[in-house]
């Protein structure tokens, strides 16, 4: 009998990956800086890799000597689908949108005076763009991004309050999903960027999440 298993899992490691499967190997990655496995430099190094990286096998090898659920070599499962039109009407109060949420096709948000928080480092991206119409008359509207996720806020308009973008990775980091944002913004405010660092990791000047090192 011919055993094709190499073979097999030759060809497996040569397969295409996803945006979904760069998203996972990323995660296992920041999450091992935070436990203490990679050093700053590690991470920033691994974090270019698995952005660029083309096939399940150049993603397997950054992650090789870490422990991890599941392979990233195995063929993903079906992904879920999304809302058409999501609504979040916030008039006090908080609303969060975090973990393993589904990024809708379009988003609207109103915000009369409270606190929405769309946290996108861990959602489950099934296409290539979000439209977000953002209505902020006194609040705040804040986007959790991580490399990959751009943020488009120029078409928002602003009458006394403040629009903020933040992406310290650099312009080069290949497009895994990118948010367009129309709307107003009144007295209130609208950020979008990296998780800040607590005051214990600015304190022990621990280097920004997802920060690019200087070579």
């Amino acid at each position: 009998m011919v055993d094709s298993e190499p073979g097999s899992e030759m060809a497996r490691s040569e397969l295409r990956a996803s945006h979904d499967d760069r998203d996972r190997v990323v995660e296992v990655l920041r999450v091992s800086a935070g436990d203490g496995r990679l050093t700053a430099e590690e991470l920033d190094q691994r974090l270019e890799l698995a952005l660029t990286a083309r096939t399940y096998g150049e993603l397997a090898k950054l992650i090789s000597d870490l422990p991890a659920s599941g392979s990233v070599t195995s063929v993903p499962a079906t992904a879920p689908k999304p809302k058409e039109v999501a609504r979040i009407d916030c008039t006090s109060g908080h609303v969060r949108r975090v973990d393993r949420w589904v990024v809708p096709q379009r988003m609207e948000v109103k915000v009369t005076s409270g606190h929405v928080m769309l946290d996108f480092t861990q959602a489950v991206i099934t296409q290539p763009t979000l439209q977000l119409n953002i209505e902020v008359r006194s609040g705040h509207v804040v986007l959790r991004t991580k490399p990959g996720i751009v943020v488009d806020a120029d078409d928002v308009a602003i009458r006394s309050g403040h629009v903020r973008v933040r992406a310290p990775w650099g312009p080069d980091v290949p497009e895994l999903l990118r948010i367009e944002v129309t709307g107003k913004v009144g007295s209130g405010h609208f950020n979008a960027g990296p998780r800040p660092r607590t005051f214990w990791q600015w304190l022990t000047r621990q280097p920004q999440q997802y920060a690019i090192t200087a070579r």
